[in-house]
């Protein structure tokens, strides 16, 4: 364990931009949601018709939570955002073992960290310190964010340790999956993975007896009931499966070559075949991977979204206060209910859409987009095709948002035309979507080093913007700057070309942007 003292230092100056973006985004997301809560639901008359309009929907429970937790405010809270804010602290576990582990073998920095006075085992016990810290810190910013918003303290505590406890579980699977995998693609892989079968799961136990909800992290951290029984011993599991797990990744990590991993990849061909012999192709080939996942999680999504369009109406009978939330009021309840989660739906996919674009940077800075770039591609040609499938792409994953949402509605009330009709709908959106990922082609231009830092802030300016611009009284001017707000939102407002098509000329001039910019600039720098 020699030098890891050092090793954690250096990588909290690593972290110090990426990892209090990761904690304020969760800190954010329940303050606003604890806020809304509170004010939603003053009275137990309130809590008592939530829970008996939420009881007996499936597609809620099993979205959200138990029943259970219905019983007081505090617990409404957790019932609607600890599953979703557990799998955003995942997310960070899981991108801050990967980049300090695998990561870093993948592009020789590990190598030149070795050859100094480091012990073998000091860089991966300097991230999963790294890992408790940051953990630590979500427990104390989530304990001060709903404690501070006038939850009890005693369920607040719980509430933050709970998460925090998740997340350093999939900490420690991440340090296995380091182990494991040899590329930093298949560890990720394999923990996102994991953390999809833990909302899954917990999903189906939650929706049945609740036994499957025992096999899943999130599900341990939903059985404390905060707020409501404030049980402490579900915690001692993740706690100690986290422990296991983190003992057997240095085990593992004494068994195999640095750079290599235990599970060894399959080799490929020879000689690429003629459906791999253009940049659009690899391209596609690089990031058909991860399309899927999107797609797929993005139809669940949607169809959940359907699954309870139809007692809209008997929730806002008896959640009047919802109304103010839903585009429209309470005109059309339906068509209001749809046009919110088509924009929550085109936020997300947005996030896609960044991703996609951003993979072309990842390609530079990793060094294998220079052999490329010295055969007769052309920088333009090979930009165009990360650019390409992402826009694509887009296309496929909000249109399969909408086919989720659209089918799962129309078989609730027995028209199948709703099918294309949120199809349509969802594709109104790709415009916003595209100009999203235009910032990123901008920024990987003019600012490769940013790109992803100046990409990300206008996904998460523009959830700001749409989700929260009216409750927090944005001005207008501000509202004006996000592409969505530009996009009428169908199908309480009528669909118009001229917005759509302007939105859409202007990711085309930042895109073009983009490619000016790359131009003009240094591959790798």
């Amino acid at each position: 364990m020699t030098g890891s003292g050092r090793l954690l230092r250096f990588m909290l100056r690593r972290e110090r931009i990426a990892l209090p973006v990761w904690l304020l985004g969760a800190a954010l997301l329940v303050l606003v949601q604890s806020t809304q809560s509170q004010n939603l639901y003053e009275t137990p008359e309130d809590l008592a018709n939530l829970r008996r309009t939420l009881g007996g929907n499936t597609a809620v429970i099993a979205m959200s939570g138990p029943v259970r937790l219905l019983e007081t405010i505090g617990g409404e809270v957790a019932f609607e955002i600890l599953a979703f804010v557990s799998i955003l602290v995942a997310l960070m576990n899981m991108f801050l073992v990967g980049r300090h582990t695998r990561a870093d073998e993948e592009s020789g920095r590990a190598e030149l960290v070795r050859s100094a006075s480091v012990g073998r085992g000091a860089p991966l016990a300097a991230i999963l310190g790294l890992a408790l810290l940051a953990n630590l810190a979500v427990a104390v910013l989530l304990f001060a964010v709903t404690a501070g918003t006038g939850l009890p303290v005693r369920g607040s505590f719980l509430f933050g340790a709970a998460v925090a406890l998740v997340g350093l579980f999939f900490a420690a699977l991440t340090a296995v999956a380091a182990q494991v995998f040899e590329s930093v693609r298949a560890a990720y892989g394999a923990v996102a993975l994991a953390i999809g079968a833990a909302f899954v799961l917990r999903a189906a136990g939650d929706a049945g007896d609740g036994t499957a909800s025992w096999a899943s992290p999130i599900g341990w951290a939903q059985r404390t009931f905060p707020y409501v029984d404030n049980r402490w011993w579900p915690l001692l599991i993740p706690t100690a499966v986290a422990g296991g797990l983190a003992v057997a990744a240095m085990a593992l990590l004494a068994r195999r070559d640095i750079g290599a991993g235990l599970v060894r990849p399959r080799p490929g061909r020879a000689h690429a075949t003629a459906s791999l012999r253009s940049p659009l192709a690899l391209a596609w080939r690089l990031q058909r991977g991860a399309l899927v996942g999107w797609t797929v999680g993005l139809f669940l999504l949607g169809a959940a979204y359907g699954s309870i369009g139809d007692s809209i109406e008997q929730y806002v009978a008896d959640n009047p206060e919802v109304a103010e939330f839903l585009p429209g009021g309470a005109a059309d309840l339906v068509d209001a209910f749809q046009a919110l989660t088509m924009v929550t739906l085109a936020l997300i996919a947005s996030g896609y859409a960044v991703s996609a674009a951003l993979r072309a940077r990842s390609e530079e800075t990793s060094g294998r987009a220079e052999p490329l770039l010295a055969t007769a591609t052309s920088r333009r040609a090979w930009l165009s095709s990360h650019l390409s499938v992402a826009a694509g792409g887009s296309a496929l994953v909000l249109a399969a948002a909408g086919a989720g949402e659209g089918l799962a509605y129309g078989l609730t009330i027995c028209d199948l035309g709703q099918l294309p009709r949120l199809v349509g709908v969802a594709l109104a959106y790709l415009p916003a979507v595209l100009a999203i990922a235009a910032v990123a082609a901008l920024g990987i231009g003019w600012l490769p080093r940013a790109a992803a830092v100046v990409a990300w802030t206008a996904v998460a300016y523009c959830a700001v913007i749409a989700l929260f611009g009216d409750s927090f009284d944005l001005p207008a001017w501000v509202q004006r700057g996000s592409p969505f707000a530009h996009t009428p939102q169908a199908p309480v407002e009528t669909l118009t070309a001229l917005p759509i098509v302007a939105v859409a000329a202007v990711a085309a001039a930042l895109a073009l942007g983009g490619y000016v910019g790359l131009r003009r600039r240094d591959v790798g720098y």
